[in-house]
């Protein structure tokens, strides 16, 4: 008998990628969606954690949820009532399917989580791994509320694990899919002194590692989900511009004090340095299929992922 996933965030970057993947392991996949679809290739059930509404059908016969909604981070300007937008559509909407599966008495074998490597703040030089302490930024209290909420869980008891996400390298979305336009014309740039540490990871790769950490009932807790490899915000422009054919590009730095300038606190995301080692990934038996950057991107671009 097929198992069946039911995925939040699911019309997302992550989440559209890794339906078509478990769709052809032979998963059912479901979607909770505020659009209620159940005629689509993945049925979309409704609910609102605004509206603190939600399908009890979606979980019927349910195996494993894969938990990836939440605001875009860089979706728009962090004003006061944005930033609570980013908490609320992560924290709350976690709540709402954690009280949907003690009132519907749901068992499952997994309850897997997004979060992000944003919870260590601005590293620096230093090395962060699964042990080390979440930091105070923003973004850092974002994931230890995100985080938390997902603990709830165990005591049911239920299998939780929380996947700490790098940047996702793509050609459908996010940072890579900004750059590669002018790449192509022999023209990039990079972050302040490009001196920050990125931790990157390939979209296939994040998507191998959610449905690893689903299957196997061995994983448990944190996990950073970034490539072994962590680069460099000039590197990663150098790797960007060998991979499409354009290794003598030029590359300016876009300064630290313009961005802080145009962005204001959301400059973070780009001026934090976040040197992350996946430790317990690595640990737990995960194989990378691109643990290079340069082959990844080259990767990227040829399957147009």
């Amino acid at each position: 008998m097929k198992k069946t996933v039911l995925i939040t965030g699911g019309t997302g970057l992550v989440g559209s990628r890794l339906s078509q993947l478990l769709k052809k392991k032979g998963y059912n996949v479901r979607h909770l969606s505020r659009r209620r679809k159940l005629n689509g290739e993945f049925p979309a059930y409704f609910w609102n954690y605004e509206t603190d509404e939600i399908d009890a059908n979606a979980f019927e016969n349910v195996n494993y949820v894969l938990h990836l909604a939440g605001a875009n981070v860089a979706g728009q300007g962090w004003t006061k009532k944005y930033k609570q937008e980013i908490v609320d559509s992560r924290v709350k909407t976690t709540a709402l399917l954690e009280r949907a599966i003690r009132e519907n008495n749901v068992c499952l074998d997994g309850f897997i989580a997004a979060s992000a490597t944003g919870c260590y703040g601005n590293t620096g030089d230093a090395i962060a791994d699964e042990g080390t302490e979440i930091g105070n930024s923003f973004l850092a209290n974002v994931c230890r509320m995100w985080e938390n909420s997902a603990s709830q869980l165990a005591d049911l008891p239920i299998r939780v694990v929380c996947v700490r996400i790098g940047i996702v390298l793509s050609t459908q979305g996010g940072a890579l899919q900004k750059l590669l336009p002018s790449y192509r014309l022999g023209i990039g740039s990079y972050f302040g002194d490009g001196k920050m540490h990125v931790s990157w990871i390939h979209l296939d790769d994040l998507c191998r590692f959610f449905i690893e950490a689903m299957e196997n009932s061995n994983y448990q807790g944190t996990y950073n989900a970034v490539a072994p490899t962590p680069t460099t915000s000039k590197e990663l422009g150098r790797a960007v511009a060998v991979a499409v054919g354009k290794p003598n590009s030029l590359l300016i730095s876009a300064p630290a004090f313009a961005l802080r300038l145009g962005m204001g606190e959301m400059a973070e995301i780009l001026l934090s340095s976040s040197r992350i080692l996946p430790k317990r990934t690595a640990a737990a038996g995960f194989e990378w299929h691109y643990p290079d950057l340069v082959s990844a991107i080259t990767d990227l671009l040829r399957s147009r992922i």
